[in-house]
């Protein structure tokens, strides 16, 4: 079992940066892949992205893509997600996701484990 706690959220303008990061508890965080969600006011949770265990795979939503970031550090237990040139669309709460048998199912939309989730508002 993993437990994910994440961080970094918070308020910022249009155009601007943030990084979220996503700790997981336990020694087998290699054996997970690591991916965000997130669900905005009123609308479905939804895929932003993943990465496999090793690191090397990596996939993204089209509304993020070339604007987001997931890579993940196995010997501090933690996923990060670079997001730059944020827009008002981005805002959401932002959810940490783990999954023991790979992307494909993660990207599916259920993974074994979620984080409490983190508020992102891009103000306009």
């Amino acid at each position: 079992q993993v437990q994910l706690v994440e961080s970094g959220g918070g308020l910022v303008q249009a155009g601007g940066s943030l990084r979220l990061s996503c700790a997981a508890s336990g020694r087998t965080f290699s054996s997970y892949a690591m991916g965000w969600f997130r669900q905005a006011p009123g609308k479905e949770r939804e895929f932003v992205t993943t990465i496999s265990k090793s690191g090397v795979i990596t996939y993204y939503a089209d509304s993020v893509k070339g604007r987001f970031t997931i890579s993940r550090d196995n010997a501090k237990n933690t996923v990060y997600l670079q997001m730059t040139s944020l827009k008002p669309e981005d805002t959401a709460v932002y959810y940490c996701a783990a999954d023991a048998v790979g992307v494909h199912k993660l990207r599916l939309g259920h993974p074994g484990y979620w984080g409490q989730g983190t508020q992102v508002t891009v103000s306009s």
